[in-house]
């Protein structure tokens, strides 16, 4: 990145590159923790969007049961998406897919007892990893990093009503509540 960002200057001295540097460490780190994480999931036999599906059910607490839409809002996947983690998350007999008891015009999905076993035992060596990319940030930095990553993205919409992104004062007075954390 420090390379980019000094060829940038010497081309074009007059640009301000700053948002440049902030992007584009995002856009790696996003790829280098992405290639430190998934081996995790691969290594049980699953992907990292299909053990998002494991794990927002196992934190729904009992019955682990949640609406594909539930899900698909939780995790920010298209319908379609979530249809195809589902398919092949119930082929391997690790989620269960029936009529919503609550209301029969749902599907409800929920862990199997397979399932349940399989995201407890990734949950454990998935934290111990993320420890271990996180190892040689202090405390305090891996506090600041986080508080300004949530400014970012709540800058960006996540959280807010789809309705209400990049505009109001929401995100405003969401930035000044974490800044004064």
């Amino acid at each position: 990145m420090h390379h980019v960002l000094e060829q940038w200057r010497r081309e074009a001295p007059d640009l301000d590159r700053s948002a440049f540097g902030v992007v584009g460490r995002i856009s790696r780190l996003a790829q280098l923790v992405q290639a430190e994480i998934e081996p995790v999931f691969v290594v049980h036999g699953v992907n990292g969007g299909e053990f998002d599906v494991l794990a927002a059910l196992r934190r729904a607490g009992r019955p682990h049961r949640l609406s594909p839409t539930e899900l698909s809002r939780a995790l920010i996947v298209t319908s379609g998406g979530m249809t195809k983690r589902l398919n092949a998350l119930e082929r391997r007999g690790l989620i269960r897919r029936q009529p919503d008891p609550n209301d029969g015009r749902s599907t409800a999905v929920s862990l199997t007892r397979e399932g349940k076993r399989l995201v407890e035992a990734i949950l454990f060596e998935h934290v111990a990893n993320e420890e271990r990319l996180l190892s040689d940030l202090s405390d305090k930095e891996r506090a600041e990093l986080a508080a300004l990553l949530e400014v970012l993205a709540v800058s960006l919409g996540d959280g807010v009503d789809a309705r209400t992104r990049g505009t109001s004062s929401a995100g405003r007075k969401r930035r000044q509540a974490i800044a004064a954390r």
